[in-house]
């Protein structure tokens, strides 16, 4: 796997990956979902949860 990215022109800031991400590694920034690279653990939990595939890995 590889680390989370998000396509901000995809994600509607419903904030579900914030809350489902095992190690807080997802903010929000301007309304957008943004990864921390150093911090995400690739474990695909916010690809699973985002209802309108903004998250790939």
């Amino acid at each position: 796997m590889a680390k989370a990215v998000v396509d901000k022109d995809t994600c509607v800031g419903c904030e579900a990956c914030v809350g489902t991400c095992p190690v807080a590694a997802i903010s929000m920034v301007d309304g957008k979902a943004e990864v921390d690279p150093d911090t995400c653990v690739e474990c695909g939990a916010c690809v699973a949860v985002c209802p309108v595939s903004a998250i790939s890995q």
